[in-house]
Formats: C-alpha cells, sequence, structure tokens
C-alpha cells in the first residue's frame, strides 16, 4: 500500500531525524561497536547496518506494523478503550525478544517519548490512555505503531518507517562519532534502500498475526554490546 497525498505528510514527519522522539541521543548500538569490533569506515558501516536492520530491524518493523494494526482495530471495534490490553499482548512478546535489560529500559524510555510527543501532533483519547499505562511504558516499536496508525498510516507503511529507522539513527551516530563523509553514509542508506523494502515487507506480513507469531531474530552482539556500553564511563550517545 502506497502512502496518499493525505498520509504522506504524516509519515515524512514521522520519519525525519528531527522529530523529537528522542532518537539522536541514542546510536542503535552503533558506538559500542565501532570501538568493539572496529569500526571505522564506509564499508564497515553498511555491513553493521545490514546486520541491524535484519535483526532488530525486522522486529522493529514485524512489532510496529502489528501494532499499528491492533490500534485501528481498538479504535474500529471499541472506541479505543481496549487498546491497552491489545498492545500489551505484543509488548509482552517483545521483551522476551529482548534479551538484554538494558535494551529493555532504552526500549521503553523512546517508547514513552515518542507517545509524549504524539499526543500534542495527533491528539488521541486512545493515545491519551496508553500514555497512562502502569509501569515503563511500551516498547518503542509498539509506541512507534500506535502513533502511526494515530497519524493515519497504514501497518505496510509503518514497517517500512519502522525499518528504515533502525538504520538512519546509527547512520547518523556514524557522523558524529567517527566524523565519516555525511555524503558517503547517506549514499550508503540509499544503496541499502531496496533491502529495507524487503525488510519492511516481511514484517508487515505480521501485521495481523498473533503476537506469539511474530518473528524472533536475534542479534545478539547488540545485545550483547548494549550491556558493555552501559558501563562506560565516557560516551557520547546513551544507548
Amino acid at each position: 500500500m502506497q502512502p496518499t497525498a493525505r498520509t504522506l505528510p504524516a509519515l515524512l514527519l514521522l520519519a525525519d531525524g528531527r522529530f523529537p522522539a528522542g532518537g539522536h541521543a541514542h546510536s542503535g548500538g552503533f558506538e559500542a561497536a565501532a570501538q568493539r569490533e572496529g569500526i571505522d569506515d564506509v564499508d564497515a558501516l553498511e555491513q553493521f547496518l545490514l546486520g541491524r536492520l535484519h535483526t532488530a530491524g525486522l522486529l522493529a518493523a514485524a512489532f510496529s506494523s502489528a501494532s499499528c494494526h491492533a490500534f485501528a482495530r481498538s479504535i474500529e471495534v471499541t472506541g479505543g478503550s481496549d487498546v491497552g490490553d491489545r498492545l500489551d499482548r505484543y509488548d509482552q512478546e517483545l521483551s522476551a525478544r529482548t534479551p538484554s535489560p538494558v535494551l529493555r529500559v532504552v526500549s521503553r524510555r523512546l517508547g514513552r517519548q515518542v507517545i509524549r510527543v504524539a499526543r500534542r501532533v495527533w491528539p488521541s483519547e486512545a493515545l491519551e490512555r496508553l500514555a497512562k499505562v502502569p509501569g515503563a511504558g511500551l516498547h518503542q516499536p509498539i509506541a512507534f505503531g500506535a502513533v502511526a496508525a494515530a497519524a493515519g498510516l497504514s501497518p505496510e507503511i509503518c514497517a517500512v518507517a519502522a525499518a528504515q529507522e533502525s538504520i538512519a539513527g546509527p547512520a547518523t551516530a556514524s557522523v558524529r562519532l567517527l566524523g565519516l563523509d555525511p555524503f558517503d553514509v547517506n549514499a550508503t542508506l540509499a544503496r541499502l534502500s531496496d533491502e529495507v523494502g524487503r525488510v519492511a515487507a516481511d514484517g508487515a506480513a505480521y501485521a495481523a498475526s498473533p503476537p506469539e507469531d511474530l518473528p524472533a531474530r536475534a542479534g545478539y552482539l547488540l545485545d550483547i554490546s548494549a550491556e558493555a556500553h552501559a558501563t562506560w564511563e565516557v560516551r557520547l550517545f546513551a544507548s
């Protein structure tokens, strides 16, 4: 499904790196990978992005797409009164697929932030309910999917935005961390566009699936690096 003239502006806004959802403070594991794995040029960056896209990126695409679908169904069926219960099932499954305690904390922090800004940008009673979910809040892909639905995006388009975001953040961080040429970095992102589309399509295929059937693609080095990164006394990014 293609974005329409009505939904394209919302997609561009949500996918913009300047959207104040907190992502600028995080490197998506790149800061730790750059030091621990010796990533120091654009070719190595591309391999890191590919690995992240097919692990964390697929999870983000699948869970955000499914959450987008669940949010929209809640609005359609109950007016949003059961949105918290619907999304909680996906949130629990995503927690089970996130071994790193550090990454679980980071994901929920980013989830709270994207809900917070979306409440102002796309006001919705259902988003207000999600903002009051007890505990630490929803994981970022779950919140992202809900926000995409509130903005009028389809699960398919939501999956594209989530997959792209999974590599755009680390790519931007590489410029700040290593001083890589931003022209080369963005050319790398452009080369990966077909791969992003394939991963997004794979993720969107799970939009109407039960939570337990969503993929569990592991990125163990990302989990290990996140735990190590959290112990650093000096770091540029929060994760």
